[in-house]
């Protein structure tokens, strides 16, 4: 990301007249909330300072902040300067727009990343899902949805360049292993921009004399892995419907054991976590009330909420995963 759009928390504060403000484009399309000016204008400390384009002096980030400091009959407000250019002023908007007490509304968070992702599409997706507040498979499929040419490589929420072809990767990945038999999955994985399950794969393919870009399961282990099962229908209200996974008692008593664990019990962020899996801890019954009880008109949302939610926990899992020590 742009250094200058990591760092204008640290921006010196300065105070600009009003009547020198520009208005921008705003990734927020329902406009200007009144009410929420009114909430603004009624609170009586100074308020955080807006952002604003040094170039053309209209405001990034704070309109609702201009109008609340005019309504109360004041003549100037405290901002930060922003020197980037257009592109970038757009994308510290949508930023401060997701974090801020009026966050933006989905609809314009997609509509943001289409823009983002046509003026940086050297951005990883979960670079600009780190800026949209959203899933990074949400911004995977509005990137297929967009199409035009991918870019070589990836700039990462790390600063880091990584290219967009797998294979390449995995080829330099075998170069690694070859040349540095003692190099770990996690050391290779950081040098080359993939998962160490990736580096893994990778290694094994060698070993086994096998072509280390193929990806998949070797042929020997698809024709004796047994093939998945169904996922089973069931018909509801005239529309077909994946039935929940079964709910196994092992996974309630993994829970169960796991808050036992001292390590977890015993801090904030582990009670959260162990709070977190409780609660996706279903049974089959309990689910066909939750789904009986969505009504049809907010359906699609909860839908893609749902979907939202199972995406950051999948990353999750493979978060976890990566910090496991190496397998021999």
């Amino acid at each position: 990301m742009n250094t200058e759009l990591g760092r204008v928390e640290d921006l010196p504060v300065v105070r600009l007249e009003l009547t020198a403000l520009k208005t921008s484009e705003s990734a927020r399309r329902g406009g200007i909330d009144a009410e929420h000016v009114e909430r603004l204008a009624a609170v009586r400390e100074e308020l955080p300072p807006i952002i604003v384009h040094r170039p053309t002096m209209a405001v990034i980030d704070g309109r609702h902040r201009v109008r609340a400091a005019a309504l109360r009959g004041a003549t100037t407000i405290t901002a930060r300067l922003f020197q980037g250019d257009g592109d970038d002023a757009f994308v510290l908007a949508v930023r401060a727009n997701v974090a801020h007490g009026l966050p933006l509304p989905m609809a314009d968070r997609k509509r943001a990343a289409e823009r983002i992702i046509a003026s940086h599409p050297q951005w990883s997706d979960r670079m600009i899902a780190s800026v949209t507040g959203m899933a990074p498979g949400t911004v995977a499929e509005i990137r297929r949805r967009a199409g035009g040419a991918p870019a070589a490589v990836r700039v990462g929420q790390d600063g880091r360049s990584r290219p967009v072809d797998g294979a390449e990767r995995r080829r330099r990945a075998s170069e690694l292993i070859s040349s540095n038999p003692d190099m770990s999955l996690r050391q290779v994985a950081r040098a080359v921009g993939i998962s160490p399950e990736t580096v893994r794969d990778v290694r094994n393919r060698l070993h086994r004399g096998e072509d280390p870009l193929a990806t998949g399961r070797p042929a020997a282990a698809r024709d004796s892995a047994p093939a998945p099962a169904a996922v089973p229908l069931t018909l509801r209200a005239g529309r077909a419907a994946a039935v929940p996974p079964r709910w196994s008692a092992d996974q309630g008593a993994a829970v169960q054991r796991l808050r036992t664990d001292p390590a977890l019990r015993l801090s904030e962020t582990g009670r959260r976590l162990l709070m977190l899996l409780s609660l996706h801890t279903v049974k089959p019954g309990e689910w066909e009330a939750l789904i009986d009880g969505v009504p049809t008109h907010c359906g699609a949302v909860v839908a893609q909420l749902a979907r939202d939610c199972a995406q950051r926990w999948a990353e999750f899992a493979v978060s976890v995963e990566r910090q496991l020590p190496d397998a021999s």
